[in-house]
């Protein structure tokens, strides 16, 4: 019997960036095992990945859990191989002057961004120590790890912990072989963009095209990314290359945060 191969896990990878790194991975030859809560975009993802002839598990789950993370890595394991790659990509956002944030919104914004990505840390962490693999874990942060910016307290305080997290756990996984990093986007062309755009149209009174005009002028290079350009960051940190890169914030936005 041929040995199976190594395996990737992605959480929200119903779309965006998680589905547009989910594709990446599948092309890079992974198979991978996908987690939401959204079971029906799974499913498309799942499908557009057997198109390109790879394979893929859909492993539905509330990332907010720790038992969604286990079982995730538990399905990878057992049907499609050791897992050598782990990405916590899931994640909200929104935004709000920091005497209007409400302790429910705020708690349940550390549940997706900050609690969800520490979860699939020490489950990955777990099997791949257990394997003898010599894994890539990386969490899918934000600019917001590393800057603050005004009305984003709480996104920001969540993405900062993130970044201790990977820090940290690159520290105690580095002599088992095991690279932590978080990659750091700025604006991504998401649904969750839209969102903002939208919320910008709404508060000012311009249209979608004047709000995304707002946001491009501050991006030196004047262009937002997209979620494929993301993708195949994440993709990077898995080759042989990037094997002695760890404990990393990876900024990735046309040189906003450098303003």
């Amino acid at each position: 019997m041929s040995e199976r191969r190594p395996s990737a896990v992605i959480t929200g990878a119903g779309r965006g960036i998680g589905r547009a790194v989910a594709l990446a991975l599948a092309r890079a030859g992974y198979p991978v095992a996908l987690q939401s809560r959204t079971a029906d975009q799974l499913y498309d993802v799942r499908a557009e990945i057997e198109a390109l002839g790879g394979k893929a598990r859909v492993v539905p789950g509330d990332v907010t859990d720790p038992a969604a993370a286990v079982e995730l890595i538990r399905r990878a394991e057992a049907e499609l191989g050791p897992v050598e790659v782990a990405v916590a990509n899931a994640g909200q956002a929104f935004s709000q002057p920091v005497v209007k944030n409400q302790p429910e919104a705020v708690k349940g914004l550390f549940e997706v961004n900050t609690y969800s990505a520490f979860h699939l840390v020490q489950a990955a962490a777990r099997s791949m120590t257990a394997a003898g693999i010599r894994g890539r874990i990386i969490v899918v942060a934000s600019t917001a790890a590393v800057a603050g910016q005004r009305y984003t307290s709480a996104y920001s305080a969540s993405k900062h912990a993130v970044l201790g997290l990977v820090r940290s756990a690159a520290l105690e996984l580095g002599p088992k072989g095991i690279t932590v990093n978080a990659v750091c986007p700025g604006w991504v062309d998401t649904e969750m963009f839209l969102h903002t755009l939208q919320n910008i149209a709404d508060k000012t009174g311009c249209s979608m095209d004047e709000a995304r005009a707002r946001i491009e002028e501050k991006i030196p290079m004047r262009e937002v990314l997209s979620s494929e350009e993301v993708a195949g960051y994440v993709t990077f940190l898995t080759t042989p290359a990037a094997r002695h890169i760890t404990g990393q914030a990876l900024v990735m936005d046309g040189g906003e945060t450098l303003a």
